[in-house]
């Protein structure tokens, strides 16, 4: 990290004493310049890029998507359907804080403070589990930077909790060796942030100046709102009547395209971010990256300067991943493909990554009391199905607006735990082998739908995934059959699978050998009654040689 723990105390120190004195310095600092290095800023030079070999061995990272839209406990994109008149998030809102014209987003920002946030302690619970890295959030569609951000004064040391989120979590990622990842969703701020316009969200700084009715000042006097909000402009058309913005999420189809200096700035901080942080991860809530489809350049300065910014300090080879949506076969051979909430239904030639959650993006209230988190057993499955096909999967445990996990998250975490201490060897630096799978789903199409939304599979013993290492074939059953007999068709006899090897030996992880037999149909095993690991899915070490 760039900065020193002294300088960034005072930073800290100084912002908390004079959040609301000091004056907007966004408009008044310098561009962050592109670091130079191998990688130009054009689609060309960027190809150079490759997934670092430590990536394509971690196959399982957790992902805190949490900020001050998580203040309301109420779901994902809260701060764009508390102003949607009718929505079930404008009604809570309404009745738990009154209407969003006079407590908008930009005062659920001020109210969150994260009081019992111990970014250790949940670092050290994820690395237990078996994450081999770990994201926070930089900043969501809500457009508040989680870091301490000189181009953005609407940010976490300045209002709210008044830390350094990003800051605190790469400390802990540090001391727990686990590689940082950071997401970046803001450039969608300007549209995701329109429904505001009937409310608060067309404040001026000079609003905060004047008296609230009781006569004490703003809370935000000396802020602009604006900076936050981006809503100086005309609204987009289209999506008026079905209160959807997807169709425009690659700035086409009446969306109101963004400003010279609202890209800019977003750019700005991206790059500022990678300086003195250092993220080994960047996650863009894009198609493909920030502003694709109105201004590439962006999208394309910022890899340049992240892949640089690693092949300067790694004897030129880049050691870094950034991943994007909805990517085509050029898009790839930049950037790696994210999926979210899905799995494609082959083997990708390329590492690429899922991202899903065991509820909402943002921690719902409402999923914790009806009991409706995925479990364990449906989080193994779609580790297994991913890493089976060349994926890695990013999983965010939603955090509570105070900065804790839930007891029901906890106890899944824990059954997580209970797989992985017992079978990781079969995830962690293996790679697909001749088939991914077999069974009823292996043999059926299961096509995504947009960026994803392909993940509520229904696994049975019946299906069974495989990984490779060296001369180790690990055959995952998606359930424990129910007499403790299978049988694996790919390992028969004169199985296309095996390339002219055999079969030489059997053990299921966590117990240890098992009988076993070859036939012209199969390998047929015979599974203990013990069932290490938990009820999940037993996963037998096959060795051909």
């Amino acid at each position: 990290m760039k900065q020193t723990a002294l300088n960034s105390m005072k930073r800290a120190a100084l912002a908390a004493a004079f959040a609301i004195a000091l004056p907007m310095q966004a408009q008044t600092r310098p561009d962050v310049a592109i670091e130079p290095g191998p990688f130009q800023p054009s689609w060309q030079s960027l190809e150079q890029w490759e997934c670092p070999a430590w990536f394509s061995d971690a196959k399982f990272g957790i992902w805190a998507h949490w900020g001050p839209q998580c203040q309301a406990e109420s779901g994902d994109w809260y701060g764009r359907g508390m102003y949607q008149e009718g929505s079930w998030q404008y009604k809570y809102h309404v009745e738990h804080y009154g209407s969003p014209a006079q407590f908008g987003m930009k005062d659920l920002c001020h109210a969150w403070k994260a009081e019992r946030w111990d970014p250790d302690a949940l670092i050290k619970l994820y690395k237990s589990v078996g994450a081999q890295f770990f994201f926070t959030l930089g900043q969501h569609h809500d457009n508040f930077d989680l870091w301490d951000s000189p181009y953005q004064e609407w940010n976490s040391v300045r209002i709210g909790p008044k830390r350094d989120i990003v800051g605190e979590w790469a400390r802990a990622c540090k001391k727990y060796k686990l590689p940082l990842g950071v997401s970046i969703h803001g450039a969608h701020a300007w549209t995701w942030f329109e429904p505001a316009q009937k409310f608060d969200g067309n404040l001026s700084k000079a609003d905060g100046y004047q008296p609230n009715p009781d006569g004490t000042e703003k809370w935000w006097k000396g802020l602009d709102p604006q900076e936050l909000y981006a809503q100086r402009h005309e609204h987009s058309r289209g999506w008026e009547n079905t209160g959807s913005i997807h169709g425009q999420w690659d700035w086409k189809n009446g969306v109101s395209l963004p400003s010279e200096a609202f890209k800019r700035k977003l750019q700005n901080r991206v790059l500022e971010l990678i300086n003195d942080y250092d993220p080994q991860i960047l996650y863009f809530d894009d198609t493909v990256f920030p502003f694709y489809g109105c201004d590439d350049q962006v999208g394309l300065n910022i890899l340049a300067h992240f892949y640089n910014h690693s092949a300067n300090r790694h004897h030129g080879l880049q050691q870094v991943v950034a991943t994007g949506k909805v990517l085509k076969d050029e898009h790839k051979r930049v950037m790696m493909w994210d999926v979210e909430r899905g799995v494609p239904d082959r083997i990708q030639p390329e590492p690429w990554q899922t991202c899903t959650c065991i509820g909402s993006w943002h921690y719902d209230r409402g999923i914790y009391n009806r009991g409706d988190y995925k479990n364990a057993a449906r989080v193994v499955h779609m580790l297994v199905d991913v890493a089976s096909k060349n994926g890695c999967l990013l999983l965010s445990v939603p955090v509570r607006a105070d900065g804790t996990i839930d007891e029901k998250e906890v106890a899944i975490l824990h059954d997580l735990k209970a797989w992985m201490d017992v079978n990781k060897e079969s995830i962690f630096g293996t790679r697909p082998w001749t088939t991914f799978g077999e069974g009823p789903l292996a043999e059926a199409a299961n096509p995504l739908k947009d960026q994803g939304f392909n993940e509520n599979i229904k696994y049975t013993s019946a299906d069974i995934r495989f990984n490779v290492k060296k001369h180790t074939v690990y055959a995952t059953l998606m359930g424990w059959p129910s007499n403790n007999t299978t049988t694996i068709k790919s390992f028969a006899t004169a199985s296309p699978h095996l390339k002219g090897q055999r079969v030489r030996s059997v053990k299921l992880l966590g117990y240890g050998k098992v009988p076993y037999t070859v036939g012209a149909d199969g390998l047929h095993v015979n599974l203990p009654a013990a069932r290490p690991g938990g009820n999940i899915a037993p996963v037998l070490a096959v060795t051909v040689k």
